[in-house]
């Protein structure tokens, strides 16, 4: 395959663009949106819930979204109408209050914001390989711009309402649209879909039935700390601007990793990143539910590169080697299932696990690393591509 460098570069710009941008807004509402749920008055158990629907939405859209970008071979479009879209609703925010009208809005916005993210992920898969870019390398993008806003955020955070949250992700899922935009116009022809194999065989291998309960039960195993860390972390006394560092730290490995993806990936395959995070998550989550000693925390927390980034390079490593005409399908039933329809019934659960165990519920964690490590020996031992 011929690399044309200036093509590539500008490709790769672009989609760093697009990373940056995203994950602005996920820099934000990840670690600090449930400070704003309970600032409007939401209790642990709806905290869990209104955090479920942001899942079990994702197994409504993102395959509908997947199998309409399929159908049709584009990618960019579409993309930059979801995101105004999102951008549009979240507004909603400024003036939703009550469990039930937020719960509501809460299913709208999040449903259009994540119906980007698998298009996007099939678009870059689809770019890096054509233009030979190094995807953690691009990805590593989003991570640091992660880092940057959460950080930032958790400072800002410090004698200011949460109410301010509302404001700042809108701004960021704003500047997803601008970048969406600017994207390449990445497309399947017609010919290629009309003769890609049928989505059946895909779905019920036993290799992709194993990857999708290692990639489920990874997501369900970060739900507590996803939902409550910060929380739990705040009530331990830990201030606004320590915790957002905390999360941040985590990211800062996690872009040392994208950075080596590529010597990663060959020295450990796709597979073996599965079972490296797996390990780590009962490592992590263990320490998490023994103690909220900032040192041990910030020891902890260099295993997100693993729980993480691993599962991560490895998924997306694995669903490269899908056919393009099934690229956006597969991208939209894997974070249907392992980012949507699993975290999302675990949610609710994870609320009243922390209502009745606290800091404990992280053991919970525990126990589902354990089990996603069975699962990603056997895809380990299969050593075949999806």
């Amino acid at each position: 395959m011929t690399v044309n460098r200036s093509e590539a570069w500008n490709a790769a710009l672009r989609l760093g663009a697009y990373y940056s941008a995203l994950f602005m807004a996920v820099g934000i509402q990840l670690p600090f949106w449930p400070l704003w749920l309970k600032h409007h008055g939401l209790d642990p158990s709806q905290i869990g819930l209104v955090l479920a629907s942001t899942y079990l939405v994702k197994c409504i859209v993102n395959p509908l979204v997947g199998h309409l970008v399929d159908r049709r071979g584009e990618r960019r479009r579409p993309m930059v109408w979801l995101a105004v879209a999102a951008t549009v609703t979240w507004l909603g925010f400024t003036v939703a209050d009550g469990f039930w009208p937020i719960l509501l809005l809460t299913m709208v916005s999040v449903g259009l914001w994540s119906g980007i993210m698998p298009v996007g992920e099939a678009l870059a898969l689809m770019t890096t390989h054509r233009h030979g870019i190094d995807y953690g390398r691009v990805r590593l993008w989003g991570s640091l711009a992660f880092i940057a806003t959460a950080t930032l955020c958790g400072r800002l955070l410090v004698g200011h309402s949460p109410d301010v949250l509302v404001w700042m992700i809108a701004a960021a899922l704003a500047l997803t649209a601008l970048s969406c935009a600017a994207l390449p116009d990445t497309r399947v022809a017609v010919a290629e879909r009309g003769a890609a194999p049928p989505l059946r065989p895909l779905i019920t291998s036993s290799a992709f039935l194993l990857f999708l309960a290692a990639g489920s039960l990874n997501a369900a195993g970060h739900t507590v700390y996803y939902a409550f860390s910060t929380i739990h972390w705040k009530a331990a006394g830990i201030a606004d601007d320590t915790i957002g560092l905390l999360w941040s730290e985590g990211v800062v490995a996690e872009i040392m990793l994208f950075a080596l993806s590529g010597r990663v990936v060959r020295r450990f395959g796709a597979t073996g990143l599965l079972l490296i995070a797996a390990i780590a998550g009962i490592v992590r989550w263990s320490v998490l539910g023994l103690t909220c000693e900032v040192p041990a925390l910030a020891a902890a927390q260099i295993l997100h590169a693993a729980t993480f980034g691993c599962t991560h390079l490895g998924a997306m490593h694995l669903l490269r080697t899908v056919p393009a005409g099934l690229a956006a399908r597969a991208q939209g039933i894997y974070a249907a299932v392992a980012m949507g329809v699993v975290p999302g019934l675990m949610s609710p659960v994870t609320g009243h696990l922390y209502e009745t165990l606290h800091g404990h519920a992280f053991f919970v964690m525990t126990g589902l690393s354990a089990l996603m490590a069975v699962a990603a020996f056997y895809l380990f031992r299969q050593r075949t591509a999806l």
